[in-house]
């Protein structure tokens, strides 16, 4: 059965932006009593042939990953460069980033989902699939992530 315009309602993942990944993911490890992840770096713009507002961007960021049961808590430290992970965490400071959802079809999804008023913020690759991020800010107070596993 569909569901509504992303034909999944199972949240995957929330995002969290940070100035300090160490620290916080440590600090989450200590929280929840496990060990704490390993944190890596996006991958190189080359590969992850990363688009932020329409254009191409070195932006990169380190990623550790938490599994919670059915849920994943990603926290994301940005560099320098131009993406939606800079500038929340510059406008808004440290804290709630996005909701992700597996989805097919990632740019049907992403075509529908604009034409529902949430236009494209950033999308890339990642080894073995796809992510876009949509700003639903306006309807759904959030950004959304569409991630697609090939």
């Amino acid at each position: 059965m569909e569901h509504g315009l992303l034909g999944n309602n199972v949240i995957t993942q929330i995002g969290l932006l940070v100035h300090d990944i160490e620290k916080t993911s440590q600090a989450y490890a200590d929280f929840f009593g496990i060990e704490k992840p390993s944190w890596f770096w996006t991958d190189t713009p080359d590969k992850a042939r990363t688009e932020y507002r329409g254009s191409p961007s070195e932006a990169r960021a380190k990623l550790a990953f938490f599994d919670m049961g059915s849920l994943q808590l990603e926290l994301i430290e940005p560099d320098q460069h131009p993406s939606t992970w800079r500038e929340s965490l510059d406008r808004n400071g440290e804290g709630f980033h996005h909701i992700a959802f597996v989805v097919k079809g990632m740019k049907e999804k992403i075509a529908v989902l604009e034409g529902a008023g949430m236009p494209l913020l950033q999308k890339g690759e990642y080894e073995g699939g796809r992510y876009a991020y949509l700003d639903a800010e306006g309807p759904l107070k959030l950004i959304l992530e569409l991630l697609e596993n090939d």
